[in-house]
């Protein structure tokens, strides 16, 4: 069986979900066969690189909310990472374009370490001050993954390498009616949507390797839309 994921590195739901996804696997009796892959999907796709802000200001400017209101959408979300055993930083945190970190990923793929690096870039995001819009901090975590230097910074310093990846991935969640993340994919016939508890994703992995007819699941739960509007 293939878990489709799209997700973007700046979507807190989908740090959240796929931690959720995570143990919803491992409760899956048919875990082990069980192939996930995670594609891309920019939340702020015509944001220029380079230009970044901070996320209360972000947040405050897009909802149209008090600074304080902000920090309070935070913290709902924070709260449900810490729920799931993630760390969560309120304060500190950028946003920006996430184009290059999703190039990367395909790198990643290709070595068979996009698991790794999409960790490490969830991590570096949410609950540690490095940011992720900065290139040296992706070389770093690219390295961390187990990638070589070298090619990191020449997959970098190169527009287009692994630009049609990214926009592929992109083409397809528009063509199977994804608009926001994170979204999930069992087999093509199964989608969930949203940061879904984690017996949701066991239910659903279990549905699909019963081969039943394909059923939209959850979609009420918290996600980030294709604006960059992500709910609280």
């Amino acid at each position: 069986m293939r878990v489709e994921i799209w997700s973007d590195i700046a979507c807190p739901w989908c740090y959240i979900g796929k931690a959720r996804f995570e143990k919803g696997l491992a409760a899956f009796a048919h875990r082990d066969d069980v192939e996930v892959v995670h594609r891309s999907f920019e939340l702020d796709p015509n944001r220029p690189k380079g230009d970044t802000a901070p996320v209360i200001d972000m947040l405050a400017r897009k909802y149209g909310r008090t600074l304080d209101e902000a920090r309070a959408m935070e913290a709902h979300v924070a709260s449900n990472a810490h729920s799931e055993g993630l760390g969560y930083r309120t304060e500190g945190r950028d946003h920006g374009n996430t184009f290059d970190i999703h190039r990367l990923l395909h790198l990643a793929k290709d070595r068979g370490r996009q698991n790794d690096l999409l960790d490490l870039a969830y991590r570096a995001n949410f609950a540690e001050e490095r940011s992720v819009f900065d290139t040296e901090t992706l070389v770093r975590l690219g390295v961390e993954a187990g990638l070589d230097e070298t090619e990191v910074r020449s997959v970098l310093a190169d527009e287009t390498a692994y630009a049609d990846a990214v926009r592929a991935d992109e083409r397809e969640a528009a063509e199977l009616g994804a608009n926001g993340v994170p979204f999930f994919v069992l087999d093509r016939r199964y989608g969930i949507s949203g940061g879904q508890p984690a017996e949701i994703f066991t239910q659903t992995l279990e549905q699909a390797w019963q081969g039943r007819t394909m059923q939209p699941a959850g979609t009420d739960a918290p996600a980030c839309d294709a604006d960059g509007t992500c709910e609280v």
